[in-house]
């Protein structure tokens, strides 16, 4: 079973006025802010806001312990993996649903 993590990414094409509405009037606490995205504290999770020009549902995230493991496992089992970042990607499960795994990062 691959546990939740505390994140929920949502995608958006016009990354200012999300930042404006979650910001002013959502009143969540923005924790950082690049370019392309904001993430805030809200409350219960993470809320990670990315600039997208093909906005979509919101997308949870699951921590794993070995990214290439799980990998081969979702592909294994009928998922497609459209994005890979090397320590997290994003995939597709057979029923056509978007979420994304992670690796944890451990102190060694």
């Amino acid at each position: 079973m691959l546990p939740s993590s505390n994140c929920v990414a949502i995608h958006l094409t016009d990354i200012s006025a999300a930042e404006n509405y979650y910001t002013n009037v959502m009143k969540f606490e923005m924790v950082s802010r690049t370019e392309t995205s904001v993430a805030y504290d809200a409350g219960s999770f993470l809320l990670k806001v990315n600039a997208d020009l093909n906005p979509g549902p919101p997308i949870p995230s699951f921590p794993v312990r070995d990214i290439r493991a799980a990998k081969v496992g979702l592909i294994a089992n009928g998922c497609t993996i459209l994005l890979d970042n090397g320590d997290s990607l994003c995939f597709k499960d057979p029923f056509g649903i978007v979420y994304c795994v992670a690796e944890e990062k451990t102190d060694s």
